[in-house]
C-alpha cells in the first residue's frame, strides 16, 4: 500500500514506462482510425446524397448497422467471427477495420448534414463561374460544410480517444488495460488514477488543437 508522497512518486516513476507503451497502442489506434474514417465518412455522405437509389440504400443499411450495434460487438465479429467463414485478419488490422467502419458511419451522417445544409445558390454560383463539379465540391462546398460540422466532429474525435480502450477485446495492452493489470497486480487504484490523468491531458491537447482549427475556419460564415 502507498502510504506517503515519496512512495506514490516512486511508484508512478516505475509505472510510467508501462503506461507509455500502452499509450503508444492507444495513439496508434486513434490516429489510424481518424485518418481512415474521416475520408470514408465523406465518401459515404456523398453516396447518401447521391440520386442513385441503390447506392443510397446500401449506404443507408451500412450506417444503420454500424450505428445500431455496439462497437465492441463489431470488433469481436471481425476478429473472431470472420475466421469462421475463412476470412482471417490480424489483430491490429481487425481493430482498425472495426473502428474505421464504425466511425466512418458516424462521420458520414455528420458530413451529410453539413453538405446538405449548404445553400443551392452556392452550386449555381459555381456553375456560373464555370467551375467543374469536383472543383465546386472541394473548393466551395466542402470547406463551408467542414466549418459547420467541426463541433460534432470534435465530439466524435474526443469519444474516439476513449473508445480506443475497446481494443482489449482482441488482446492489445492499451493504456487502460495496462492500468487495470497494474491495479489487480499491485492492489492499488493509483495506476487507474494515472491512466485518468493521461487521458485528460490527451483530450485537453486535442481540444486545444481542434479549437485552433475551428478558429481558422471562422471566416466561413
Amino acid at each position: 500500500m502507498l502510504v506517503n508522497l515519496g512512495d506514490i512518486f516512486a511508484y508512478i516513476q516505475t509505472m510510467m514506462p508501462q503506461m507509455m507503451e500502452g499509450l503508444k497502442v492507444t495513439l496508434q489506434v486513434f490516429a489510424l482510425t481518424l485518418v481512415l474514417s474521416v475520408p470514408l465518412g465523406i465518401v459515404v455522405a456523398l453516396c447518401r446524397l447521391s440520386k442513385i437509389t441503390i447506392l443510397n440504400k446500401i449506404m443507408e443499411v451500412y450506417i444503420l448497422i454500424m450505428r445500431g450495434t455496439p462497437l465492441l460487438l463489431q470488433i469481436i465479429f471481425i476478429f473472431f467471427g470472420l475466421p469462421i467463414v475463412g476470412v482471417r485478419i490480424d489483430r491490429m488490422p481487425a481493430a482498425i477495420l472495426a473502428f474505421t467502419l464504425n466511425y466512418g458511419a458516424y462521420f458520414a451522417e455528420i458530413f451529410r448534414a453539413g453538405i446538405g445544409s449548404i445553400d443551392e445558390g452556392q452550386y449555381e454560383g459555381a456553375e456560373v463561374l464555370g467551375l467543374s463539379k469536383v472543383d465546386t465540391f472541394f473548393r466551395i462546398i466542402l470547406p463551408q460544410a467542414f466549418k459547420r460540422v467541426l463541433p460534432p466532429v470534435t465530439n466524435e474525435i474526443i469519444t474516439l480517444v476513449k473508445d480506443t480502450a475497446l481494443v482489449y477485446a482482441v488482446g492489445f495492452d492499451d493504456l487502460l488495460k495496462v492500468g487495470k493489470t497494474a491495479t489487480n497486480r499491485d492492489a492499488t487504484l493509483m495506476p487507474l488514477v494515472l491512466v485518468a490523468v493521461i487521458y485528460l491531458v490527451l483530450i485537453l491537447v486535442l481540444s486545444k488543437v481542434l479549437g485552433y482549427v475551428e478558429k481558422k475556419y471562422d471566416y466561413y460564415k
